[in-house]
C-alpha cells in the first residue's frame, strides 16, 4: 500500500504541497489539463520550476493571477498564502507575500458554497472531488468558527482566492494521480510572531491555522514566520491519518516542494516521501 510521508519541518502550505507532489512525482501538465475542468483557467496560469533552496534541489510551485490591474500590494494576506511576487522579499510572513486576494475578485466574491458548486460540477473521479471538499469544507467551518458564522453564511476572501482552490484541488489531483492510498505526517511546526492581515496584526499562527489544527500535534518553533498556512493546516488536518515520525516502509521517492521565504539557516522546504 502506498503512503505519503510529510515531513513538514519547516511547516507546510498549499504551494508547498504542489511543489512536492510534483518533485516526488506528479505530472505537472497533466496536473494543469485536469484543473481545467474547474473552468476558471482564465484566472490564472501555474508555473513550476527546479530552483535550489539552502542546498537543496526542490520544486517551486506558483499560481500566477492574470487579472494583475488591481493587485495592491498591502501587508494583508487574508489568511492565504500567496506566492505570486517574488520581489516583495520584506514581508513578514512565510511561505506568501502579504497582499490580500480580495481585489482581484472584485466583481466575483467567492462563497463557500460557490467553491463547493464549482468542484462538484468540474466532473473530476469521486476520490479527488472527496478530497477537495473534505478540505475545503474544514477552512469554511475554522472560518465560520471564527467569525461567528454558519457554513453557508462564510463568504470571504480566503476560501474565494483562487490559488487555494488550485492548491486544494490541485493536491487531491497529484495524490489520486500518484497512487497514495495512506498520508502520515510529521508533527507540524506552525512559526512565531505576528502577521499582519485585514483585520489587523494577528499573532502566528492565525487563527484559522491554529482552528484546523485542532487534534495534530504541532511542534515549538523559534523562526519568527508563519510556517504553516491555512491552506497548508486544513490540507495536513484532513488528510494526515497518523502523526509521527519517519515509518517503517521501503522508500521509493522523495520530494522537496520550495516555501516562498528563504531562511539564512535552514532551508524552507516541504519533504516528502513516497514508500510501501
Amino acid at each position: 500500500m502506498k503512503t505519503l510521508y510529510l515531513d513538514c519541518f519547516s511547516g507546510i502550505s498549499g504551494d508547498m504541497m504542489i511543489g512536492a507532489l510534483i518533485d516526488v512525482g506528479g505530472d505537472p501538465l497533466s496536473l494543469e489539463e485536469e484543473l481545467k475542468k474547474l473552468k476558471i483557467e482564465e484566472e490564472y496560469q501555474l508555473q513550476w520550476t527546479k530552483t535550489v533552496k539552502n542546498g537543496i534541489t526542490c520544486t517551486k510551485f506558483d499560481v500566477i493571477l492574470k487579472n494583475q490591474d488591481d493587485h495592491h500590494h498591502e501587508h494583508q494576506h487574508q489568511h492565504e498564502h500567496d506566492h505570486h511576487h517574488e520581489h516583495d522579499h520584506h514581508h513578514v510572513h512565510d511561505h506568501h507575500h502579504g497582499h490580500s486576494h480580495h481585489h482581484h475578485h472584485a466583481h466575483h466574491h467567492r462563497t463557500y458554497k460557490d467553491i463547493v458548486h464549482l468542484i462538484e460540477s468540474a466532473g473530476f473521479s469521486n476520490e479527488v472531488t472527496e478530497t477537495a471538499l473534505h478540505v475545503f469544507r474544514k477552512i469554511g467551518e475554522a472560518e465560520g468558527h471564527i467569525h461567528g458564522l454558519p457554513l453557508d453564511k462564510v463568504h470571504f476572501h480566503e476560501v474565494g482566492a483562487v490559488d487555494s482552490i488550485i492548491d486544494i484541488v490541485g493536491a487531491a489531483i497529484l495524490l489520486h494521480q500518484l497512487d497514495i492510498k495512506k498520508i502520515k505526517s510529521s508533527a507540524i511546526p506552525v512559526g512565531t510572531g505576528r502577521i499582519h492581515i485585514d483585520h489587523g496584526i494577528y499573532p502566528v499562527p492565525a487563527p484559522a491555522t491554529l482552528e484546523m489544527l485542532k487534534g495534530v500535534p504541532i511542534e515549538q518553533s523559534d523562526v519568527r514566520f508563519e510556517l504553516t498556512t491555512p491552506t497548508g493546516a486544513a490540507i495536513v488536518s484532513v488528510l494526515a491519518e497518523e502523526f509521527c515520525t519517519l515509518p517503517s516502509m521501503e522508500i521509493q521517492a522523495i520530494g522537496y516542494g520550495a516555501g516562498t521565504k528563504t531562511f539564512k539557516d535552514r532551508p524552507n522546504v516541504l519533504r516528502v516521501v513516497i514508500g510501501e
